[in-house]
């Protein structure tokens, strides 16, 4: 037998990707523009002039989406998970206290974080006592009554867990308490920046975490957090060594602030995420956060014309991820699959509840992309033998768009 090692056969893109690109309907990845598409496949100098001159643009259209005047912003080449690490691990280490105020799997990923690196971590959970129904939402009362009791660090928190559909409508609230007690705040707001409000300088927060492959329709792999003037001068003034080095903002800065060299930066990504946020700023934030808005709402119209029902009540629901409650009996990968192999509309499972999640950030948000996914559902169910109007469900998804279609033209 011979030693030598061949090259495998039939290695070409060509042969694994489907012949029709799946329509993204999950909770992210979610379609891009074209004029994202096309920032991605180039490639320039890292530390020349024209990428001097990107970052510089980045950095202010960012200002622009996270509502905040600090130049303290940096992209992360990594996931959001890589942001929130960045987060955690220049402001928290051995001997600092934090709070995870928990709804799910992403909020509780900030604790998790926090533990690896040694902070004294306490959790205020509001997890699910079983797969069938939402956590209950948090209160102000409980929070309050946390924060009185400990003297944190540092409070963490989502904008909107995608885990599960849920919206913190109190988080302005929950950090003026953070506030008030001396303790940073940190928001994941990786499904929510530019698809509902977030004013980081007006509601006092110090770290907002987001990834370019939900609300802002850029690719995946590629991330942008701000820090507050008060967060950064702890960064700064740290007597002790982050422990991670590609993570350590003070380097990060260095090419963020400074365009100098740190690592070799994720240049079509970074170009990507250019073009995602000058289509937000093209746009405005007004009109995107009501585009979201109306298209989420028409959605759940529909799906609950056609005879299923959300998972969250409507006052804790959040519009950019919606759950849906799965039926007695139905199997969650059989209608997903179908909606892929029949429909060519994909969209998410769950991480251990009794749902199915459909995005509605960005580039999902079209009035085309809303029919399709719907009337894929529908054929899915009945296809698994489960009862659905799926005429009464498509009427009232155009009910709810048709007076206000505008808002969902290309």
């Amino acid at each position: 037998m011979s030693s030598e090692i061949l090259p495998p056969k039939e290695i070409a893109l060509s042969n694994i990707l489907p012949s029709e690109p799946l329509l993204l309907m999950g909770a992210g990845p979610v379609p891009i523009p074209h004029a994202v598409a096309q920032a991605n496949g180039v490639v320039i100098n890292h530390l020349g002039d024209t990428m001097d001159q990107v970052i510089q643009r980045v950095k202010l259209m960012s200002q622009y989406a996270f509502q905040t005047r600090s130049d303290k912003i940096i992209g992360v080449a990594g996931p959001a998970s890589a942001a929130m690490e960045m987060a955690i691990t220049n402001v928290l280490w051995p001997g600092k206290k934090v709070l995870i105020i928990e709804m799910g799997t992403f909020s509780n990923r900030f604790g998790e974080m926090a533990e690896a690196i040694g902070a004294d971590v306490d959790y205020l959970s509001t997890s699910s006592e079983n797969e069938y129904t939402p956590p209950p939402a948090i209160t102000l009362a409980h929070v309050k009554k946390k924060l009185s009791e400990t003297q944190y660090d540092v409070v963490t928190m989502v904008q909107g867990e995608t885990s599960c559909g849920m919206y913190n409508s109190i988080l302005p609230d929950i950090a003026a308490e953070a506030k008030n007690h001396g303790a940073l705040v940190i928001v994941d707001a990786v499904c929510t920046l530019s698809t509902m409000p977030l004013k980081m300088d007006a509601w006092g927060l110090d770290i907002v975490v987001t990834g370019g492959q939900k609300g802002l329709s850029s690719i995946p792999g590629v991330s942008v957090l701000a820090f507050s003037e008060t967060a950064w001068n702890i960064v700064e003034t740290r007597d002790n060594q982050c422990p991670h080095w590609c993570l350590d903002a003070t380097r990060a800065q260095k090419f963020w602030g400074h365009q100098q060299y740190h690592y070799t930066a994720p240049v079509p990504g970074v170009l990507a995420l250019h073009e995602a946020l000058r289509l937000i700023c093209t746009e405005t934030l007004e009109k995107r956060f009501e585009r979201h808005e109306l298209s989420s709402k028409a959605l759940q119209a529909g799906l609950e014309a056609m005879g299923l029902t959300l998972f969250v009540k409507e006052e804790h629901r959040l519009n950019s991820v919606v759950a849906i409650h799965l039926p007695e009996g139905a199997d969650s990968a059989a209608i997903r699959d179908y909606m892929v192999e029949r429909f060519n509309v994909e969209i998410s499972g769950a991480f251990g509840l009794n749902i199915i999640r459909i995005g509605q950030m960005g580039e999902q948000c079209r009035s085309h992309n809303l029919f399709k996914v719907l009337y894929a559902l529908g054929m899915s169910f009945k296809k698994n033998g489960f009862e659905v109007d799926i005429a009464k469900g498509m009427a009232a998804l155009e009910t709810n768009l048709v007076r206000d279609l505008d808002h969902f033209v290309d």
